[in-house]
């Protein structure tokens, strides 16, 4: 989407979820502000969108709110993050005539001096703008080495299931967004309520074809008060990651049925060559598995994603299916493993459970990467 006119732009709204940040949010208001003083053709307004805070949040926005008049509250009970930025969009979209909408923390982690940079990517007619811990020259200085694990880890999850592997930080909350993006999302779709809602809404952004560019951020320290992530919104987050690669019920259907047919494939000649054939059946399942990965490439290469068919590039698709579809077929075998000689189970069930679980693996992963769509 190129811009046409400056009066694109004119409506720059900031929407700064809060909860309990008495100690940061005059801060974050000023420093937004201040911004605005190299931005003269814009108009800025600050949402505020605060989950009934039990210290003085409130209290001090309507403070300031007395002497700036583009300055917002609106009030709600505490879902969740994603719940509060969904109530914030449909309120800038429907009462501030937003055209660019920030995503900002208002704890102050967030350098509000890079505001003129986001403008000038959406400018250059990009769509969505990412303030990115993992690009060059991005850096987390205070993450310990188990936080920045975690979010490395989340973030991989997020671009290879999500489909956007492009991307490098898909959770960052530092965002430039055009609102006509934001009204043609139906946010009702993306039912996470916490810290997992970032990563479905750039992943449904990037889905529907938006130009997104990414910059640097150094993410510092929040200044005052405690991190609002909770353990339910971890597990949320990992929960939600499957849901991200089930986008396309057309491809999944066709991709269980060749998945099936893989799994006759699969069961069949295991049964073959340990009931026939007196093979080991610690041997038969890497016969079985592979003979099965080689007849799925086929059928899906030219049936479920045929659409994506590129002769040119049908050789690293291979590569990448196997890839995956070894990982998946690793997962298949330890699962059977730990199944038949830890537990006992009989071994066509203990096969069957790990062709199930390594399935989902494999489709979530295959169809966001080895096929991803090219746009």
């Amino acid at each position: 989407m190129d811009l046409n006119s400056e009066d694109t732009l004119s409506n720059i709204c900031f929407v700064l979820p809060t909860y309990n940040e008495a100690g940061n949010i005059k801060n974050i208001i000023d420093q937004i502000l201040h911004q605005h003083s190299d931005q003269p053709e814009s108009n800025f307004s600050i949402l505020v969108v605060d989950d009934n805070s039990s210290d003085q949040t409130q209290e001090i926005v309507k403070d300031i709110i007395k002497t700036k008049d583009s300055v917002n509250l609106i009030t709600g009970n505490k879902r969740g993050l994603g719940d509060a930025y969904k109530r914030g969009f449909k309120y800038a979209l429907d009462h501030l005539n937003a055209d660019v909408i920030f995503q900002m923390d208002s704890d102050g982690q967030h350098d509000a001096s890079l505001i003129p940079i986001f403008l000038e990517e959406i400018n250059k007619g990009r769509d969505v703008v990412i303030g990115s811990r993992f690009v060059e020259g991005g850096s987390t200085p205070d993450f310990s080495a188990r936080r920045l694990l975690i979010s490395k880890i989340g973030n991989f999850l997020v671009r290879y299931v999500g489909g956007v592997s492009d991307l490098q930080d898909c959770t960052s909350g530092y965002r430039a967004i055009r609102a006509s993006l934001l009204e043609g999302c139906n946010l009702n779709f993306l039912s996470t309520r916490g810290y997992s809602f970032q990563s479905s809404l750039i992943c449904d952004l990037a889905w529907r074809g938006a130009n997104i560019s990414e910059i640097p951020i150094i993410f510092n320290s929040r200044k005052d008060g405690d991190s609002k992530l909770s353990l339910h919104d971890q597990i949320e987050f990992l929960l939600n990651i499957p849901r991200l690669g089930f986008r396309n019920m057309e491809d999944f259907i066709k991709y269980s049925l060749v998945g099936l047919s893989g799994v006759v494939i699969n069961l069949g000649l295991y049964a073959l060559l340990t009931r026939y054939f007196e093979l080991s059946q610690l041997i038969a399942p890497i016969i079985s598995i592979e003979s099965a990965l080689i007849s799925n490439f086929i059928l899906n290469n030219y049936w479920t994603f045929g659409r994506r068919f590129s002769v040119n590039r049908i050789r690293v698709k291979f590569i990448k299916f196997h890839l995956v579809s070894g990982l998946a077929a690793i997962i298949n075998y330890l699962i059977f493993l730990i199944l038949l000689l830890s537990f006992g189970m009989y071994d066509i069930y203990a096969n069957l459970i790990g062709i199930a679980i390594a399935a989902v693996f494999n489709y979530l992963i295959n169809s966001n990467w080895t096929w991803k769509d090219i746009r």
